[in-house]
């Protein structure tokens, strides 16, 4: 089944439409039956499965792709996180792929004839303890230098911000801020939407309810995957599945450094605008933000235990509440509308692995943790660059699987701040 085009989005195509009584829109992506064999399978229908086929047609011309998905496309991690967008990493490796993904978001909407929702509001990472001071003016010292503009901010610039933060909270004043301008929010779902249609665009089969069974490989090289529809071979394979890697890794015979743990948020109900900024305070492990329905996206750290599970529990709920409340006391009078957990991903240097791996023609892409949504454009750009050389490009040469053997960590405990 071929997939047949979406037709460029517009406002004449909203009018032209009015007129028709919307009954000409085509599917925005196509439902396809899977073909015997690809040039590229790519199992992960999240963001950055569908970033990395995206950047594979657009920068590679490779466009015999499957995108196949367990569930439905967007309905792991990329449609259950917080939507919090940054670059404002320590070292170079992460702020370099970071920024490119930010860079890549600032025009997205543009590039994919897609509104993502990109809101470029600004981000506060607040600093309320002494040792925070020191880490996050020496973050934007290494900013400055990376050609990444953040800034050291006082407690005032603070409250002119975030008009509703408490500077004075009993256990943790407000000191200061590490303060990212281009930072901010885009729509999750947008996001995944938005690259999906575009791949249908271009030919790419995107195949929902495919849960991949088993890997065939044959003298170190892979040669298939087997799935709940059926065998589909393939001359090189990608792993973009995020908490579900260390299990697809397994099934073709190697292991990866990672551990699978749930992190949670919740969002209240909507109440009317009152902070047009993202705040995280790390020293607390929360971070806030207000959705464009007025909803408070409150998210917190992961859980203390390995989980597969995508539910929150009550304990966190509180845990990560009463941390807030501190801070932006106006919050303890709202009702909580709705609450949700995502696997993450964690590597022991808390960032991402993007590699080549010991089968032949097998790559993968995970270990993002908490900064996966922040990171799809720039991942998929890497990854798609990896998967057509066979070798890794600067984005990505840092981020082998080799580096655990040799020591060469990154490390981002902190910069990814939350708690780990």
């Amino acid at each position: 089944m071929s997939s047949p085009r979406s037709g460029r989005y517009s406002v004449f195509a909203i009018a032209r439409e009015a007129f028709r009584q919307h009954q000409n829109w085509q599917r925005a992506w196509a439902n396809p039956t899977p073909k015997d064999r690809y040039k590229v399978v790519i199992v992960g229908a999240g963001g950055h499965g569908l970033a990395t086929a995206y950047y594979l047609g657009k920068n590679f011309g490779i466009t015999d792709v499957a995108v196949i998905e367990k569930g439905w496309l967007g309905g792991g991690n990329t449609g259950r996180n917080t939507t919090i967008i940054r670059s404002n990493y320590l070292q170079d490796p992460s702020a370099a792929i970071y920024n490119k993904a930010l860079q890549l978001y600032e025009t997205l909407s543009q590039d994919l004839n897609y509104n993502v929702m990109f809101s470029p509001r600004g981000l506060i990472m607040l600093a309320q303890t002494e040792h925070e001071i020191r880490g996050y003016k020496r973050t934007a010292y290494a900013n400055n230098l990376q050609g990444v503009k953040t800034e050291w901010i006082e407690p005032k610039r603070v409250k002119e911000l975030v008009p509703i933060i408490n500077l004075d909270g009993p256990r943790y004043p407000v000191l200061g801020g590490l303060y990212q301008e281009r930072g901010g929010t885009a729509r999750h779902d947008a996001v995944a939407w938005g690259y999906a249609r575009a791949c249908s665009d271009m030919g790419m089969h995107i195949i929902q309810n495919c849960e991949v069974q088993g890997i065939e490989t044959e003298g170190g090289q892979v040669r298939a995957v087997n799935t709940s529809k059926g065998r589909i071979g393939c001359e090189k394979v990608a792993l973009v599945v995020a908490g579900h890697s260390s299990q697809l890794a397994d099934m073709a015979g190697f292991r990866l450094p990672i551990e699978s743990i749930a992190l949670q948020a919740l969002v209240s109900e909507p109440i009317k605008p009152c902070m047009d900024v993202v705040v995280m305070a790390n020293t607390v492990h929360g971070y806030l933000s207000q959705s464009d329905k007025g909803e408070m996206v409150i998210g917190g750290g992961t859980d203390g235990f390995n989980n597969f599970t995508q539910r929150g529990s009550w304990h966190h709920v509180e845990e990560t509440v009463r941390a807030l409340v501190e801070t932006f006391p106006m919050i303890s009078r709202l009702k909580m509308l709705r609450q949700w957990g995502g696997i993450v991903d964690m590597t022991g240097d808390r960032s991402p692995i993007l590699s080549t791996t010991p089968v032949g023609g097998i790559f993968v892409n995970c270990g993002w943790g908490t900064g996966g949504f922040k990171a799809i454009p720039g991942s998929g750009w890497a990854m798609a660059e990896l998967i057509a050389k066979g070798t890794p490009g600067p984005l990505a040469a840092e981020f082998g699987l080799n580096r655990f053997r040799e020591g060469r960590f990154i490390d981002e405990s902190v910069a990814a701040g939350v708690a780990h």
